[in-house]
């Protein structure tokens, strides 16, 4: 048996790498890629990638209905154009599973760890397998876009697992897409599989997608957006404009949900600075910066706050 997916809706964020897909694809058919990320709040920092870890999916939507409007219906182009590879260390657990099986498996129990708005649900009855993939909670302008894209994707990094594919047949259906296989499909062995390479990345997978279950959601999207402004201190009047609402009305709707602005500023920060600190040979007072404080004084007070001591008593002395 294959699990249920671990998010039942579209809502969650997602890495960045998601957006780069679609500016990529964008630029190589004449569209810049401030043009792809038009009404965002997101730039290109290098080329076609983003100065951001993560976005929301507020802000992937904007960028497809970009494209749509600019492009057309090219989600099936899009989709085509994924590979394990792209979804970083979920790609890589992917591609060191042992069987497809183990493959499909993976990509169930860590979906929100993927870019998908079709979430697929899989079934296996006699010899065939049924993987379903429903649109009808999108947004109906861009409905026909994302099932294409998902769709195509799913089947295309499905196929390169293994030589020649599983065999599938993708069709449209309703408001969604099937893609069906043969059930032998499923214990055929990768080329890849690598024990302590999936061990590893399935261990990775698993920290990330703990990280971002830890909230849902709008503080999920908040600490997304406040990771997005963090070098400019993340003021709440800039996050709550992203999200097209006012100071006060964030403050009202993150208190129906248990938590604070500064609660969740506080989690951004906290473990990117102790990684900061561990990681980098930089000077407190840049990763202070780097957090958005206004001087290494704040962020050694901060710092003392979040651990009980100072980074000189980590070892930094800088």
């Amino acid at each position: 048996m294959l699990p249920e997916p671990a998010a039942t809706d579209w809502g969650f964020p997602r890495a960045a790498t998601g957006v780069e897909v679609l500016v990529r694809y964008a630029v190589r058919h004449g569209v810049p890629a401030r043009t792809a990320l038009a009404g965002t709040g997101l730039l290109a920092a290098e080329g076609e990638r983003l100065d951001v870890p993560m976005v929301t999916a507020a802000q992937e939507l904007t960028v497809v209905r970009n494209l749509r409007r600019l492009l057309g219906e090219v989600g099936a182009d899009v989709g085509a154009t994924y590979r394990a590879e792209s979804f970083g260390p979920l790609g890589l657990a992917l591609l060191g599973s042992r069987t497809v099986r183990d493959a499909m498996d993976v990509a169930l129990r860590f979906i929100d760890l993927t870019y998908a708005f079709v979430i697929p649900r899989v079934e296996v009855a006699g010899n065939r397998v049924t993987v379903t993939m429903d649109g009808s909670s999108l947004p109906g302008d861009v409905r026909d876009f994302l099932v294409a894209r998902d769709a195509t994707a799913v089947a295309t990094v499905l196929d390169s697992l293994v030589p020649g594919g599983v065999g599938g047949r993708l069709e449209p259906r309703g408001d969604g897409a099937l893609l069906t296989f043969g059930v032998a499909e499923l214990d055929r062995p990768l080329a890849r599989d690598h024990a302590q390479a999936r061990a590893s990345a399935a261990a990775i997978c698993a920290d990330l997608a703990a990280d971002r279950r830890r909230r849902t959601g709008l503080a999920q999207d908040v600490r997304v957006l406040i990771a997005q402004q963090l070098r400019d201190g993340a003021p709440s009047a800039g996050v709550a404009a992203a999200l097209g609402m006012s100071e006060r009305t964030l403050r009202r709707r993150l208190a129906a949900e248990g938590v604070r602005f500064q609660q969740l500023l506080d989690e951004v920060r906290e473990p990117l600075a102790r990684a900061l600190l561990t990681r980098t040979s930089l000077p407190v007072a840049e990763v202070g910066r780097r957090l958005g404080y206004s001087g290494a004084t704040t962020f050694i007070a901060a710092y003392r706050r979040w651990t009980g001591h100072t980074p000189r008593a980590d070892g930094r002395l800088r």
